[in-house]
């Protein structure tokens, strides 16, 4: 069982590499990186390469490790017993399972994927150290172990809004998703738009990394983000000298989908402003 990208997914040879050897051990895969450089996709396309079920469990603030495994709905049982509902003679009744419990269930191997772990509290993942390590957990409502069928392919990915724990990193094998350089975006590029004309797709990368340069910009415009601007650029039939900038304006066409925050267009006034100072 080996993954080599898909032909909707670029995927570089240390990212394989990082993929296989987490395969191979057994160990659950944290894959940092910037917002949008594909970490959710990359479990997705695991999944689709290999063939596999993949189960999906996005992380919020307010999500407990105690959900992955299951939950017992305490309050409708007592309901029905009030109703006097016979479903209350099974506790199982009242037990939800949860992602981890989903994917240790499955009759086939399967991607099991946690998203941005990071934004839930800091004991959330050391709370789920045993579960992941042993592959198996304990429900104490129904006297239960639940153990894996198939061991599942983790894929657990971070936007490093916080630390995560040394004992949970220690069980992981660890990759960060660098940015791509020029040749891989433009790659990535002509997966979703084969058919764009060589001169657009320069002239438009070029202006994207030139922004992304701009030091003190506050947010950095992603992957995900150039593929957006680029096909508004497509749908409005715009071509490469549409794309030339001037000291009067330095930012292209339709750069709303590229700058998030009204303090980057702020400092790109200011250069425009400076620029036109010195002529």
């Amino acid at each position: 069982m080996e993954f080599s990208g898909t032909k909707d997914y670029i995927s570089t040879l240390d990212l394989t590499v990082a993929v296989n050897a987490s395969i191979a051990l057994e160990k659950p895969l944290l894959v940092k990186g910037e917002p949008g450089t594909g970490k959710t996709e990359l479990a997705r396309q695991i999944a689709k390469s290999l063939n596999l079920e993949i189960i999906e469990w996005s992380i919020k603030s307010t999500t407990k490790a105690q959900q992955g495994l299951y939950e017992y709905d305490a309050v409708s049982r007592l309901r029905d017993s009030q109703l006097g509902d016979e479903r209350i003679k099974d506790i199982g009744n009242y037990i939800k399972r949860g992602k981890i419990w989903d994917s240790f269930n499955s009759k086939k191997k399967s991607v099991l994927l946690i998203d941005e772990i990071d934004k839930a509290d800091i004991e959330f993942p050391n709370d789920l150290l045993q579960e992941l390590d042993k592959m198996e957990f304990y429900v104490y409502e129904t006297g239960q172990v639940i153990k894996a069928k198939n061991r599942p392919i983790v894929i657990i990915t971070s936007n490093n809004e916080k630390e995560l724990p040394e004992a949970f990193l220690r069980r992981c094998f660890f990759h960060y998703i660098q940015f791509p350089d020029i040749d891989t975006l433009k790659k990535i590029v002509k997966v979703h738009f084969p058919d764009i004309k060589k001169n657009l797709l320069e002239s438009a990368l070029k202006k994207f990394f030139q922004i992304r340069d701009v030091p003190g910009l506050k947010k950095k415009p992603s992957t995900s983000e150039a593929l957006d601007w680029i096909k508004l650029l497509l749908v409005e039939d715009l071509d490469a000298s549409d794309l030339k900038l001037n000291s009067e304006n330095i930012l292209p066409k339709l750069y709303g989908a590229l700058i998030k925050n009204e303090q980057d267009i702020q400092l790109f006034d200011q250069i425009a402003f400076m620029s036109r100072s010195d002529i």
